[in-house]
């Protein structure tokens, strides 16, 4: 029998309000995840008896390669096995991972755990990502990323808050750990009972693009990789700066509250400068996805790339708790203008039965800078002092932000077409 036009999916934000508003919930619960351990694992790496920055930024390598993969493996199995089975998978390898570092014996566990937990954000995360452009479609997908961003990120920043302010308070375990216990159950719960898969969705979509042919093939599922890499101007672009943005994330993450402790602020100081970074960065990204769906794309990501490389030129010169405080926000506001605009554009130079896999790949290589800028910066860390290991990374930021201005091709940038 065959289905009828009202059985039919339709795309568009209003049209799966509650779908959408069930995923951003899911993904903010992905992102606390991350949140749990932002700031509370420099200091069980002292605990531990960790000493040096590449000894202490090991368990990013663990996690940036593990996530990486998970990436890359949910793009090429998006169309194959369903969103929703990849997102539940994601949350299932996040259940034992609070219990592994409350329990870590040795700093070798935490790496272990963070295994563990770089796939699942892989799955859990990119499965979002990719439901949401399928549900929005084309013309609101700025719109989407922004408000997805901002759930996960926000969340980041609003869970290591409150873990360093647990830590402080009642000690480094049980309290956060006890938190990241209850988000896992809970999103696992979320995604297996309520969650809809999005594929039909996506069909839809591809549908009407064989009828229309509004945008050219990158070249064929089979070169994605290569297309996402290096080959397509504006694909390798974003990618790149995907790359470098991580880069400078990692070692926000892994290197600045050991550096801060260094500079003799107490862990609920490390916590607020390292929670109000990604907080501005989550709550931007709103505004950022929707001035994508107005303007250029590229625009917006020299413009972001740009500022986060100036901002941590600036921080090694800042030296008390305020200055750091601001300049933290502000290389929020740079993420946030790049972060929800590198998916879009992505999603915008790629027809619809290719996104996932592109998407995968950019995801791939972006969360690889995790694992460069743990390794980069707690070597150059230990060699030079954190000072020069921060300017090394402000120095690579600024250079992606001409390489996107070189490569990628404004007419992607706008709705509207070229700018």
């Amino acid at each position: 029998m065959k289905a009828s036009h009202r059985d039919l999916p339709v795309q568009g934000l209003r049209e799966n309000a509650w779908a959408f508003a069930l995923l951003v919930g899911v993904n903010a619960l992905v992102g606390g995840m991350v949140g749990m351990e932002r700031v509370v694992l420099p200091e069980l790496a002292g605990e531990l008896g960790v000493t040096t920055a590449a000894a202490a930024t090991s368990f990013l390598v663990a996690f940036g390669l593990s996530k990486s993969a998970a990436n890359l493996l949910m793009g090429r199995l998006a169309n194959r096995v369903g969103r929703k089975n990849l997102l539940v998978a994601g949350w299932a390898l996040a259940l034992p991972v609070p219990w592994m570092l409350l329990g870590a014996e040795s700093w070798t566990g935490v790496v272990a755990a963070n295994l563990l937990l770089g796939a699942s954000q892989g799955l859990a995360w990119s499965s979002t990502v990719v439901m949401k452009m399928d549900l929005v479609g084309r013309r609101q997908r700025g719109l989407a990323m922004g408000l997805n961003e901002f759930a996960g990120y926000a969340a980041v920043g609003l869970v290591a808050l409150w873990t360093g302010h647990l830590a402080a308070t009642h000690g480094l375990k049980p309290w956060p750990f006890y938190l990241g216990g209850a988000m896992s159950v809970l999103g696992l719960g979320l995604s297996v009972l309520f969650v809809k898969d999005t594929v039909p969705w996506s069909a839809l979509e591809a549908d009407e693009e064989a009828t229309r042919d509004p945008i050219s093939s990158t070249g064929g599922r089979s070169s994605q990789f290569a297309q996402t890499t290096w080959r397509n101007p504006t694909l390798s672009a974003v990618t790149q700066a995907g790359f470098v943005n991580n880069l400078n994330d990692g070692m926000m993450w892994g290197l600045m509250p050991m550096y801060l402790v260094s500079e003799g602020l107490n862990l609920q100081a490390v916590g607020w400068v390292a929670g109000v970074y990604p907080v501005v960065w989550g709550v931007g990204q709103i505004g950022a996805g929707r001035l994508g769906d107005l303007m250029s794309k590229k625009r917006l990501i020299v413009a972001g790339m740009a500022l986060q490389g100036a901002v941590l030129l600036a921080f090694p010169a800042a030296g008390d708790e305020l200055f750091w405080t601001v300049l933290a926000g502000l290389l929020g506001l740079g993420t946030a203008l790049v972060y929800p605009n590198f998916l879009t554009a992505v999603a915008d130079a790629t027809r619809a039965e290719e996104r996932a896999e592109s998407v995968g790949v950019f995801r791939f290589w972006r969360d690889m800078g995790y694992v460069a800028g743990a390794l980069v910066s707690g070597v150059l860390a230990d060699a030079f002092g954190f000072e020069a290991a921060i300017a090394a990374v402000g120095a690579a930021t600024l250079a992606s932000a001409a390489v996107v201005q070189a490569r990628m091709r404004p007419e992607v940038g706008s709705a509207g077409g070229a700018v």
